[in-house]
């Protein structure tokens, strides 16, 4: 005998089977997520141990944590890894932070210091600190020697320009025996730098190639310009098209410059 062909379920009737598992669904994923934030929530999962690596000579590893750890939040979980590496980079000294979770409750924190190239001269001795990278920094001035860092001057957005020709000035200026104590910038472009002995230099306006242009030009003669003036000089100024200018110091002798 021929079974009976089975007929389709009306539609309400899928509809409600549907409906039902899709509600379990949602239940189950419910109670899976509670499950996970309850067992995200435990103490084991709280940050219990920080470990820095890279750069620490600035800061000592006590003082990196008394200054950072108050600014974490949440745990291994819930740490906003945005936000703890912007809490190590607030610590004075350190440039740049990397932070890592590491399973279960540790963080790995690998720090860049900032290394300082110059003094930064401020307003009304708002002095601050630029490093290898041209950036302008706060941090204690006191903490280096002065005394072995050139003073740079400018616009805050003109620092990585005069770190740059700083770089370029050094090794020009070393071929007549001078180094350079300060290096400027206006707000019009003007370049002047004070060298060790003193004297200084009006370099003039103009990109960095130019710049350096007119100072190769210059310590081609100036030491036989000065000794048939059998004078040191005092002040160059560089912005003649075709030439330089000098003021000569009071004649105390052949210039050894």
């Amino acid at each position: 005998m021929r079974a009976a062909p089975s007929l389709p379920l009306p539609t309400d009737v899928r509809v409600m089977n549907l409906t039902a598992r899709v509600v379990m669904v949602l239940m189950l994923l419910l109670v899976l997520a509670g499950a996970a934030l309850w067992l995200a929530a435990r103490p084991f999962f709280a940050i219990g141990s920080i470990r820095l690596e890279g750069d620490v000579a600035r800061n000592n590893e006590v003082t990196i944590r008394a200054n950072a750890a108050p600014r974490l939040a949440g745990n291994f979980f819930t740490m906003d890894l945005d936000a703890a590496r912007a809490a190590f980079e607030a610590v004075p000294w350190v440039r740049h932070a990397v932070v890592h979770r590491i399973w279960p409750n540790k963080l790995v924190v690998r720090l860049e210091e900032h290394s300082p190239v110059a003094i930064w001269k401020g307003d009304e001795g708002n002095d601050r600190l630029v490093n290898s990278h041209g950036e302008i920094f706060e941090a204690n001035v006191g903490d280096v020697d002065d005394d072995s860092l050139p003073a740079f001057g400018g616009q805050d957005q003109d620092a990585p320009a005069v770190w740059a020709l700083f770089q370029r000035l050094t090794p020009v200026l070393a071929r007549i025996g001078r180094s350079v104590d300060k290096l400027s910038v206006t707000e019009r472009g003007s370049w002047t730098a004070s060298l060790d002995n003193g004297s200084s230099i009006d370099m003039g306006r103009g990109n960095e190639d130019e710049v350096i242009a007119r100072v190769e030009r210059f310590v081609v003669s100036v030491r036989q310009v000065a000794a048939r003036q059998q004078r040191a000089w005092d002040h160059a100024d560089l912005r003649h098209p075709d030439g330089y200018a000098l003021r000569m110091r009071a004649p105390l002798g052949v210039p050894n410059n």
